[in-house]
Order: structure tokens, then C-alpha cells, then sequence
């Protein structure tokens, strides 16, 4: 399953990944300077949800090309079944 983002979609993925990665090193940033633990802990699950949000947009966007395959009869060599639990896995591995 190849992943095709394009536009805003892109846009939105690339966004979150880069809030989380500023986040993320906001964390390094208050561990090394020996900051109250609540503060570090709430800074690490800002991260961790945009992170999953950037997660659940990709797989959102891989449903949507799995179902376009699959109305088209293009399916890469895989039933609508495999497709189906490949996607359930890779939504699950978030939870």
C-alpha cells in the first residue's frame, strides 16, 4: 500500500509531525533543565497526541486509497480481505 498524501492533506501530516518534533524536543529541553515533573509529563502527552494525530490522518488517508483500489479493481495483487486486516493492524498499532 503506497502512501499518496498530496495538498492540504500533506500539509496537515507534515504539521503535526513538526509541532510534535518541536514538542519533543521542548521535553529533552525541560528534562535537562530539571523541570517540575508535571510540566515535562503534560509537554510529552501534547506530543504523543499530535504524533497519534498525524498517525490516524496517514491511515485515514490509506483507507480512503484502499477503498478507491478496491472500487476500481485495483487492488495490487491483494483481496479487499488482506487489504482490510493489513489496515486493521496498521489502526490498531496507534491504540
Amino acid at each position: 500500500m503506497e502512501l499518496d498524501l498530496a495538498g492540504a492533506e500533506l500539509k496537515a501530516v507534515l504539521n503535526r509531525l513538526r509541532r510534535a518534533q518541536g514538542q519533543i524536543s521542548g521535553v529533552i529541553r525541560m528534562i535537562e533543565e530539571g523541570r517540575d515533573c508535571e510540566d515535562v509529563v503534560t509537554q510529552l502527552a501534547a506530543a504523543s497526541r499530535a504524533l497519534d494525530r498525524a498517525g490516524f490522518a496517514i491511515i485515514a488517508t490509506g483507507l480512503q486509497q484502499c477503498l478507491t483500489d478496491i472500487e476500481s479493481g485495483r487492488k495490487g495483487g491483494e483481496d479487499p480481505e488482506q487489504m482490510r486486516a493489513r489496515l486493521e493492524k496498521l489502526f490498531l498499532s496507534l491504540a
